[in-house]
């Protein structure tokens, strides 16, 4: 089984209870300037997860699909979303079980460079471009690859109630790679990997291209900066599809 099928389970949500909706309503925020949408537009949050940018992204009054893998977190998003205002798909990135076109696709919060060859990461972004409408938008909040090497936190631990949390954190192979320990009295530990391919800028740019995405913005983070290669927390890139 893949890494990204063993750790989008129950114990994530665990892991990243921390993350909150405020966050979220900020960062689509700054999104609305940067994609330049009219009300009513259609959206495709590729890899949603639990759903928190897409509830958020409803709420300022676009139509939202979420798509991701995880039925665990899929579920999670359902309940979350009491007033039944996204509509919520099961699919993987790479094929996505849609027809329609969308005016704009985000994919966010570093869900990208999950998988090992270059090309099936590069399927993504083919896919974005077969889901967008003509001179459709899109979105990709990536890592840093350079900040993350300055600033990795090699470990860390926490107490979730009566579970420990410890994570390890390194840079192998080219990638960027989190295991994760859940502990807890009288019970077995569980462990999880979660990693992600470093792609730098270049990178990007080539497979962006390849798959006819224009680039029109890099920012690098949702405070507007431009990208900075030594400086910048994120990686954003904001374009649109080509002809």
């Amino acid at each position: 089984m893949a890494w990204y099928q063993e750790s989008f389970g129950n114990d994530y949500l665990l892991v990243y209870k921390h993350r909150d909706m405020q966050g979220a309503y900020h960062e689509v925020k700054k999104m609305m300037d940067w994609l330049e949408l009219r009300q009513g537009a259609e959206v495709l949050d590729l890899c949603c997860g639990m759903g928190r940018h897409s509830m958020a992204l409803a709420d300022f009054g676009y139509e939202i699909t979420g798509v991701d893998l995880s039925e665990v977190l899929l579920k999670e998003a359902i309940q979350l979303d009491k007033q039944k205002r996204v509509t919520w798909i099961h699919g993987d990135m790479r094929e996505v079980p849609l027809e329609r076109q969308f005016d704009a696709v985000v994919n966010l919060f570093t869900s990208f460079g999950y998988f090992d060859e270059d090309e099936q990461n590069e399927k993504v972004f083919h896919e974005m471009n077969r889901l967008l409408k003509k001179h459709g938008r899109f979105i990709i909040d990536f890592l840093n690859p350079v900040h993350v090497q300055a600033h990795l936190v090699p470990q860390s631990q926490r107490m979730e109630g009566d579970t420990q949390i410890r994570e390890t954190r390194a840079i192998e192979d080219g990638y960027v790679r989190k295991r994760i320990v859940i502990s807890k009295q009288g019970a077995p530990e569980r462990q999880y990997l979660e990693q992600v391919k470093l792609y730098d800028r270049p990178a990007f740019e080539a497979m962006l291209q390849k798959a006819g995405l224009h680039i029109d913005h890099v920012y690098g983070g949702y405070d507007g900066q431009e990208y900075d290669a030594d400086e910048s927390g994120r990686m954003i890139f904001v374009g649109h599809k080509e002809g």
